[in-house]
């Protein structure tokens, strides 16, 4: 082997020892990343965490991000709100008392991870296949959220992975809520955010700044009522979670070897989804929210419902008129053609394929049926609308609605029922339609009846032998006479079915002797 090749697999060699040594996943409390040092690159060579700059920006951040997407999309930031000026910080664990995950710059603390559990054992900072970093025992392992001291997935930023929950632990009192990047150049938190809210039957909302933006709805056991229609969806799995110990919204993919991420865009205030595709090598938008002009929040006020196929968008719902008389002012929405009862002589309307109102005024029971929904809904004053809380087979539960209905909306993918509460006078109104209705064919039909009868009578007056003696007399002879003819229609129908070979002279010998019975 001459010198050349000899240092030419020397080379490999030290190129994959080197390789190996600095592609670790993990950290022990000995250790420490540098800026301009190694990073942590999560087993399967997805995820990445190191020091970076966003943008043009100068600051320094420890993030993460994914490794084998060359378009540089950094999915969390630790020290987002305090950057470190120069290249001078150094992320460690600090195993003194509670252990902590700390970011120094010279002697300085700039960010901080407490854990708020006791270690058993020396502790590691791992960076996960799922994207997640972890402070857990050494000793333990698996995916177990349980099991760590400190989870990244606890404390999202702008982007929402795979198997992130966004929501509330109901036991801690924790949420877990996304916020935008206030500019492409400065990760801190913007004031678009993005979160389950807790009060009456609960919804993802996002917010700018304290004001409502967008509901996707309350989640119906299939989907959020107001939300994208998800049954053809091959390629992630929407879940959402409702339980006594937590709350929240999550998906995952169905195949693993994609990649789909969730985003709080600041600068067009919406929430994107996108998927990665190997084929043009870039984030693909699969969808977004708001997507139209009836997803902004309480558009037409309260009682309106947003019909984004009709001009104007706002239309008062069935039974309600516009408060304001000025054109196109949905400010105030609508108000009720005719008031309230407030008694159980109020009764419902039914409107079809709806996103359900804002549930912040609300109360839910899982055991409840329709019916039930409706009972208890009418024994409350308060109590505007009623709803199935579950839609999937027959449905189930019971969700109603206390006060002013708003940011209503026609949705075509939705297969939600909402009950609206009317007066009796208003129900009257419409049954007195359908009643009309009714009326008028019954006295058609029976105003033809009479008028056959009256025919079968002239006739049975006409052609009968003897004159009946009385009109009574006529009545029963024209009743016969009817029930005669239908059936010989019948037995004329089954001759012209099964006798098609006889001659033409036996059916009008049937005729014959039919007309001389009737003569």
């Amino acid at each position: 082997m001459d010198i050349l090749s000899f240092l030419l697999i020397s080379l490999k060699l030290l190129f994959f020892i080197y390789k190996f040594a600095f592609a670790i996943d993990s950290i022990s409390s000995s250790e420490s990343i540098s800026d301009g040092g190694r990073t942590l690159v999560s087993e399967n060579g997805r995820f990445e965490l190191g020091f970076f700059s966003p943008g043009s920006s100068n600051n320094r951040y420890v993030g993460i991000w994914y490794k084998k997407v060359p378009v540089k999309t950094v999915v969390w930031i630790a020290n987002r709100i305090n950057p470190i000026n120069g290249s001078s910080g150094v992320l460690m664990i600090n195993s003194i008392g509670s252990p902590v995950v700390v970011i120094r710059q010279n002697k300085t603390v700039v960010w901080s991870a407490n854990s708020t559990k006791e270690a058993q054992s020396s502790v590691v900072l791992q960076l996960l296949n799922s994207g997640n970093l972890v402070l857990r025992d050494e000793q333990s392992s698996g995916d177990g959220f349980s099991r760590y001291l400190w989870q990244s997935f606890d404390y999202p930023c702008d982007t929402l992975l795979p198997e992130m929950k966004l929501g509330w632990d109901l036991k801690t009192g924790l949420e877990r809520r996304l916020s935008s990047w206030k500019s492409p150049d400065d990760p801190s938190p913007g004031d678009f955010t993005w979160g389950v809210e807790l009060q009456g039957n609960p919804e993802i909302v996002m917010w700018k700044g304290s004001n409502k933006f967008y509901r996707g709805g309350p989640w119906n056991g299939i989907k959020f009522s107001g939300g994208l229609d998800l049954k053809h969806n091959s390629i992630f799995e929407v879940i959402f979670v409702n339980n006594e110990d937590e709350l929240y919204y999550t998906f995952k993919m169905i195949d693993k070897s994609m990649f789909s991420i969730v985003v709080m865009n600041q600068t067009r205030n919406l929430r994107d989804r996108f998927i990665w595709s190997e084929t043009t090598q870039n984030w693909n938008m699969y969808s977004y929210v708001p997507r139209d002009n009836c997803d902004n929040y309480g558009l037409c006020g309260v009682y309106g419902n947003c019909i984004i196929t009709q001009s104007p968008n706002c239309q008062c719902l069935e039974g309600f008129k516009p408060k304001s008389t000025g054109y196109g002012d949905w400010s105030e929405g609508c108000v009720r053609n005719k008031a309230l009862n407030y008694s159980k002589l109020d009764g419902f309307i039914k409107f079809n394929r709806m996103k359900l109102p804002d549930a912040t005024n609300s109360w839910v029971n899982k055991s409840m049926n329709l019916e039930q929904c409706r009972v208890k809904c009418l024994e409350n004053s308060s109590c505007m609308a009623y709803s199935n809380l579950d839609i999937r087979g027959r449905g189930n539960g019971c969700a109603i609605w206390f006060g002013d209905l708003i940011d209503i909306k026609q949705n075509s993918n939705s297969e939600q029922d909402l009950f609206i509460r009317m007066s009796a006078s208003e129900l009257g109104t419409k049954e007195g339609s359908k009643m009309k209705i009714v009326v008028i064919v019954t006295a058609t039909a029976a105003a033809a009846g009479a008028l056959l009868v009256g025919y079968y009578i002239y006739k049975s007056r006409t052609n009968f032998g003897r004159r009946p003696r009385s009109y009574k007399e006529a009545y029963t002879r024209a009743l016969k006479q009817i029930e005669k003819d239908e059936k010989f229609k019948i037995e004329h129908q089954k001759e012209m079915a099964t006798s098609t070979k006889k001659s033409p002279n036996d059916k009008q010998d049937k005729v014959a002797t039919a007309a001389r019975n009737y003569s």
